[in-house]
């Protein structure tokens, strides 16, 4: 067989700068030719407006719901961090006091007054979270007991909220430092298998609903988005250059030929995709934040976020528009000229969609068996293979 393998030095070359004969761009210039015809039997026009409706459906829904939603969470995560830099403070200002005697003799009934004004007191200290240092000290000075009762009692209540709302997410375990995933990720393989294939299926990432950071119909409106990016490029590599070859070849597959248009349509859909995710996806400038060490720019790292977050999404509406405009009018023209071939156009996208969903179910299962293994190693001496396992879950992503 490898025998029989032609190879045409020219042909080859020609194909990567040809770029008329990779690409079927010409079909752009016959729009009128298009209209004049029925789109009613024009399938690749029916499945781009049906995704142009989802679109906008998708704007409506993030504006009014999901970037509400989305900047209450980021709040939540910011707030967290502030109460509990505050009450660490607290704390450390508190070893401090100095403890007066007080004199247990008193009338009861007046110190039992007294006690639950300056709990009350205390109490709202703690929900306003607006304190003034003399006035804390007055309070806590005073009654040693109800001091002690509010730190151990009011505190750890805020302390246990603040924790639920910081604690790792699955995707932050995963791109830990070895040394700091050794003491923070206890999951099994199994956990860490489904936590690849939660961040990295695109179908059960759209679809599934986990708590992560990302807008829940950013995620969903992206899987329909991915799916007429894959019926463009297929059409713009079906070019009546190839079908002469096969023609030609008598029906065979020529590898060598098709070598242009399978790098060029693997670069094409490879930079769309990170450049879309990268302006819709949110995550990771969250966990930015929550990483953020240095405390007295935490204020400006929080509005920052806020505004690079807000420039991103109007850039990814923006950019998501002129792209399915692009989709919109190549595929209704490429379906109303190749109006007999646009079936098989749309089956192959179809079934090489869903093949597209298999091969993550055996790929996730391999940087688990570095990572787990590198993890049970006490004496932390396997640092290599839990780097290597990091660089097969970026390559996922």
């Amino acid at each position: 067989m490898i025998n029989e393998i032609k190879f045409n030095k020219d042909e080859l070359i020609k194909g990567f700068t040809d770029i008329k004969n990779v690409a079927n761009l010409n079909i752009m210039k016959c729009y009128r030719y298009v209209l004049n015809k029925s789109l009613l039997k024009n399938y690749g026009n029916f499945i781009m407006l049906f995704i142009f409706l989802l679109y906008l459906m998708c704007i409506n829904i993030f504006r009014f719901r999901s970037y509400v939603m989305l900047k209450k969470e980021i709040y939540n995560i910011y707030k967290a961090l502030k109460n509990l830099k505050q009450e660490k403070k607290i704390i450390k200002k508190k070893k401090g006091f100095k403890r007066k005697k007080r004199n247990l003799k008193k009338n009861q009934k007046k110190e039992e007054i007294n006690n639950n004004n300056q709990l009350i007191q205390f109490q709202n200290f703690f929900n306003d979270n607006n304190y003034n240092n003399n006035n804390f000290i007055q309070i806590t000075s005073n009654n040693e007991d109800i001091s002690k009762k509010v730190i151990l009692g009011i505190n750890n209540d805020k302390n246990q909220n603040h924790e639920t709302i910081l604690e790792f997410k699955d995707f932050e375990l995963n791109s830990m430092d070895y040394e700091e995933a050794i003491k923070s990720d206890k999951r099994s393989y199994v956990q860490y298998y489904i936590s690849l294939l939660k961040n990295n299926h695109l179908f059960i990432f759209s679809f599934f609903p986990f708590n992560d950071f990302n807008s829940r119909i950013i995620k969903m409106f992206l899987f329909f988005f991915f799916f007429g990016l894959n019926l463009v490029v297929n059409a713009l590599f079906f070019t009546e250059g190839t079908l002469h070859k096969i023609y030609q070849d008598e029906g065979h597959f020529n590898f060598l030929y098709q070598i242009p248009q399978i790098i060029y349509s693997s670069l094409i859909s490879g930079i769309i995709n990170i450049l879309i995710k990268y302006l819709a996806l949110s995550q990771d400038s969250i966990i930015k934040l929550k990483q953020e060490k240095n405390k007295e720019k935490f204020d400006e790292k929080y509005k920052e976020l806020l505004r690079d977050l807000k420039i991103k999404f109007i850039a990814f509406f923006i950019v998501t528009f002129l792209l399915l405009s692009f989709f919109w009018y190549y595929i209704t023209c490429f379906c109303g000229i190749y109006i007999n071939t646009q079936s098989h156009l749309i089956k192959d996208t179809i079934f090489s969609f869903i093949v597209s969903f298999i091969y993550p179910f055996g790929f996730c299962l391999i940087p688990g068996i570095f990572r787990i293994y590198a993890l049970k190693d006490e004496n932390k001496r396997r640092n290599l293979l839990y780097k290597f396992s990091l660089i097969l879950n970026t390559i996922l992503n």
